[in-house]
């Protein structure tokens, strides 16, 4: 379990990289996915196999799918990030990489709370969040920086899952928030294509 957790951590390290160089909101999306997998495999290694379900479910399959159906709805030029800000996206990444690094080495923890690398990991996966959040312009990008984030909170909480449900319905809490926030999304896209979204109107329709 400890090697399928190491294995876990480094692949999360190494997708938030993908994720600041990543230019197109697809490739993203895959990336969002994967970690929404990587966690579920996390938990396994945790011996929490009915919460790893639920991670895997919700993170790993409906939010990336609400976002691939927003994404469709979207012209071709929102789908895309400037190079520039990519480019910075990732500097500040690897700043934020080193950064949870040395705090992990500074802060003092109760023995045995968190597993090696957890805690820098789960740090620099919310940096990276919140940098994709600040850094990219799109509203759909930012949608996925903030799903990033979380990720890095839900990290930093696992080990308090042992204590209760509470760190878990707080988490199920934000991920209901995003996915409030892409059907945003959706919505104003139609309102900006259409004159009315009002469903009553159709009424009025005649063959």
């Amino acid at each position: 379990m400890t090697t399928l957790l190491q294995s876990c951590l480094f692949l999360l390290v190494l997708s938030n990289f993908f994720l600041l160089g990543t230019r197109r909101v697809p490739g993203m999306t895959r990336l969002t996915a994967l970690q929404g997998l990587l966690l579920a495999a996390l938990l396994v290694s945790l011996e929490h196999a009915l919460l790893a379900g639920a991670v895997l479910l919700i993170k790993g399959a409906l939010l990336p799918g609400m976002l691939w159906r927003t994404q469709k709805r979207l012209p071709a030029d929102a789908l895309v990030c400037p190079a520039r800000r990519v480019g910075l996206g990732v500097l500040a990444g690897m700043a934020g990489l080193v950064f949870s690094i040395w705090l992990d080495g500074k802060l003092v923890m109760p023995l045995g709370l968190f597993p090696p690398l957890l805690l820098p990991t789960g740090l620099a996966t919310l940096f990276c969040g919140l940098i994709l959040i600040v850094g990219r312009i799109k509203a759909i990008t930012q949608v996925i920086g903030y799903l990033v984030a979380e990720n890095g909170i839900f990290l930093l909480g696992a080990p308090l899952m042992t204590t209760g449900t509470v760190w878990f319905e707080l988490a199920l809490l934000l991920d209901v928030f995003v996915a409030v926030f892409v059907m945003g999304i959706a919505i104003n896209h139609i309102s900006d294509s259409f004159a009315s979204i009002d469903v009553a109107r159709f009424r009025s329709l005649r063959d």
